[in-house]
């Protein structure tokens, strides 16, 4: 039983530790933490808050199935700064869930299954600057005033389609409050004062739907407390049909707005008629319509008595008129721009302004018309100058429209004699004139995303900014005096403008090229250049251009889009590799100059060997070597006496032949016993290799007799013999050498190579041959007596 026991408590351990590695695992494949200390666990299907590192400083749990946050779920994370929850499954948060987030600023709660707000939530978010409760179910904001804690707020979003009731909930002592989201589309109550703040506020957006329509007196309750002079009322996804639905609106008069925009709204020619009615008077100086679909035939007859003097920018983006064709004239809304000074109608289905509206714009210092259907034919009447039209137009925006002549265009802004700024960028000019004529003033052009295909003199040199980026262009030669900034992305550069021809230009942006590299002396010709940004292009990492950019180019300029961006295109083995990171051999870098210094070392090298060799006569030694190994290879020759065939092998130097043929071997050969000498010249074997002769002549001789001379020292082959003789004398152990010295010699005139020779003439005594006739009998007697054979 007690071991069944301790079987059980080990099979529980082992079960737990693979729980709990599992368990890690999945924190570890879920959740993605980057330098920056924070970790993203989006959309990972998580039903409880993960496990990540304690100084996680962001933590990003939105799209998950997380239903309840506990107590001690968030506290070992105390030095979290941003926190998301968005799109969960909330339902229960303790209430001492968020005690240890004393540093978070970013809060997110939006689109949860919050039925209740509760006051202890925030209790300790001393340092909340943002906070989302938008999208959760609860009915009721207040009357507890959850909010008032939270001292650093400056951003709150709140409220959804379940919202009823909203009550006094400590905005009121929020004083660093910047903005303010608020979603009641279905409320039914709403106390006053429950948002105003302490200090006006930057921006407020409601979302309110159906309300405007159906509860008009409510939605005047939230105005008056929002409405000032400082702050951006926007109005979201509400329908204004009819004169009833703008009423609300004179508290917004009332409470000074001037700022005031609509978006994602439904609204009538007579709603719309209705509400500039209604705000006749007022000090609005900014509107914005912004995802309009407007509706009707366009009767604004009555609008056209109203006073809007400081209406100073219009801004409209994505209008859509139903039924356009039939929507009469704006003309009797012409009321509205003669005090304008900006106006945007963007992605509006403007294809043009008739040129008797344009004389309505004399005031008008800023129009863009991005996005619509201006083509050559429309953009002439649209631009019209005449009666003073556009005289202080400074700047001018009709990119992404159907225009195709650049030369038309220049023409007609050569007439805006104030303008500065113009944005052609995204038409189709394809090509560019000769010759343009533009305003003196103009200094920044805008000309990205047309197809053109080559620069010419056409671009006017008073230009301080130019963009022609994601274009074709390979070669710039304008030249530009004022330049200050130049755009060239997305083109077919392959190396960098000539700086001369910009001696003002502080900011180049060249990435997504065709460049190859640049050095020193490309930024060095661009006097006054300090950003440079070349990224992305198709950088051959060369030693040159590796060691400029890793070591020098910041000398010269800053890089402004990241080094990391600058990557090798060639060769392949770096291909993909940061030039940062390349690390290249010197022989990589210098591979003509290193092969010449490793040639030139070999070569010396070789000489060297060459001359030790010849100095210290190695080739003899291995060449002597060499043959007595294949002799010594070969089947032994018997040494028995009665194998010898010679009782000497005479080894003489050419020079001396005539002393040995016609004295030593008539002596020698006709003496009683006579000797048998072996001669080269008459002994050795026709056509073999001269080296077996003389070893094999060496080896079936008694004795060797060397006739020493002046000559015999200065013959190779006289020294072969002497080698070969010496080693025989070593292996043999035996007094086989017998020397005759035919000449005095002095040993120091023996060549250092006959080192064999001065080593047996200090361990030998020899025989001289003696100039005195008388004592010649000596000699032969004592020659006779070393040759003979030993018994």
């Amino acid at each position: 039983m007690a071991v069944r026991m301790r079987f059980l408590r080990t099979e529980g351990s082992i079960i737990l530790f693979i729980l709990i590695l599992a368990q890690g695992f999945r924190y570890s494949r879920t959740c993605d933490c980057d330098q920056q200390y924070f970790c993203n666990c989006s959309s990972n299907n998580l039903q409880q808050v993960p496990k990540v590192p304690a100084n996680a400083l962001g933590l990003d749990l939105s799209f998950n199935q997380i239903e309840s946050i506990d107590m001690n779920d968030l506290s070992p994370y105390s030095e979290l700064k941003t926190l998301n929850l968005h799109k969960n499954k909330l339902k229960f948060i303790h209430k001492e869930a968020f005690k240890s987030q004393h540093k978070l600023e970013i809060l997110d709660l939006s689109l949860n299954n919050l039925k209740n707000l509760s006051l202890s939530w925030f209790h300790e978010l001393n340092s909340l600057q943002h906070l989302n409760l938008v999208g959760n179910p609860y009915t009721t904001l207040g009357p507890a005033p959850i909010f008032q804690s939270l001292l650093n707020l400056r951003t709150l979003r709140f409220g959804s389609p379940s919202l009823r009731e909203v009550y006094k909930n400590g905005l009121d002592g929020l004083t660093h409050l910047d903005e303010i989201t608020f979603v009641g589309s279905n409320l039914r109550s709403y106390e006053n004062g429950s948002l105003k703040a302490a200090r006006p506020i930057g921006l407020v957006s409601l979302s309110f739907q159906n309300l405007f329509q159906n509860d008009p007196e409510l939605v005047s309750k939230v105005l008056q407390d929002v409405s000032h002079p400082e702050t951006l009322l926007i109005i979201k996804d509400v329908a204004l049909r009819t004169n009833t639905s703008t009423e609300p609106f004179k508290a917004a008069r009332e409470g000074g707005t001037k700022s005031l925009s609509f978006q994602k709204i439904t609204s009538t020619d007579e709603a719309m008629t209705s509400l500039l009615m209604v705000m006749d008077g007022s000090s609005l100086s900014y509107i914005g319509l912004e995802d309009v679909h407007l509706i009707g035939q366009g009767w604004w007859q009555k609008a056209s008595y109203t006073h809007y003097e400081n209406l100073h920018t219009a801004y409209i983006r994505n209008l859509d008129i139903q039924g356009f064709f039939v929507f009469s004239s704006m003309m009797q809304l012409g009321f509205l721009l003669v005090h304008l000074h900006k106006v945007s109608v963007i992605n509006g289905t403007v294809f043009v302004i008739p040129q008797q509206t344009t004389p309505l714009l004399k005031n008008l210092e800023y129009l863009d018309l991005s996005q619509n259907l201006l083509s050559d034919l429309t953009i002439e009447p649209t631009l019209y100058t005449g009666f003073g039209a556009y005289q202080k137009l400074n700047t001018l925006n009709v990119s992404q429209n159907v225009l195709k002549s650049l030369g038309l265009m220049s023409r007609l802004a050569t007439n805006l004699k104030s303008l500065t700024y113009l944005d052609l960028s995204h038409n189709s000019f394809v090509s560019m004139p000769e010759n343009c004529s533009w305003p003196a003033t103009l200094r920044f052009l805008n000309l990205s995303s047309t197809k053109l295909r080559k620069m010419t003199p056409c671009l006017p040199s008073s230009l301080t900014a130019l963009d022609l980026s994601e274009n074709d262009l390979m070669v710039f030669h304008q030249r530009f005096p004022q330049l200050t900034t130049l755009i060239l992305t997305g083109n077919r550069f392959m190396k960098l403008p000539q700086g001369k021809l910009f001696p003002r230009l502080q900011t180049l942006l060249i990435q997504r090229n065709a460049l190859r590299m640049f050095n020193g002396s490309d930024l060095r010709r661009f006097k006054t250049l300090q950003y440079l940004e070349a990224s992305n292009n198709n950088f051959v990492c060369s030693c040159e251009f590796v060691s400029f950019f890793r070591q020098d180019v910041d000398h010269f300029i800053t890089i402004r889009d990241g080094r990391r961006n600058y990557v090798c295109d060639t060769p392949f083995t770096l291909r993909g590799d940061a030039v940062d990171s390349v690390r290249l051999s010197v022989f990589e870098c210098y591979m003509i100059p290193a092969v010449l210094v490793l040639c030139s070392v070999i070569i010396i090298v070789l000489g060297l060997i060459v001359v030790t060799c010849y100095k210290f006569h190695i080739i003899w030694y291995l060449q002597m070597t060499k043959a007595w190994i294949q002799a010594k290879r070969k089947p032994a020759v018997g040494r028995l006496a009665e194998e010898l065939r010679y009782d000497a092998f005479v080894s003489y130097s050419q020079h001396d032949a005539e002393w040995v043929e016609e004295i030593l071997v008539p002596e020698l050969e006709s003496a009683h016993p006579p000797f048998a000498l072996c001669l080269h010249k008459r002994d050795f074997q026709p056509g073999r290799w001269i080296v077996d002769n003389i070893i094999d002549s060496i080896e079936k001789s008694h004795r060797t007799l060397f006739v020493l001379s002046e000559h015999f020292v200065t013959s190779e082959w006289c020294r072969y013999e002497l080698d070969f003789s010496h080693f025989r004398i070593v292996d043999e152990h035996n007094d086989s050498a017998v020397l005759v010295l035919l000449e005095p010699i002095k040993k120091e005139t023996i060549p250092k190579r006959f080192c064999k020779l001065r080593k047996i003439m200090n361990s030998r005594t020899y025989l001289e041959w003696p100039e005195d006739e008388e004592k010649r009998s000596e000699f032969w007697s004592n020659l006779r007596a070393a040759l003979q054979r030993d018994e």
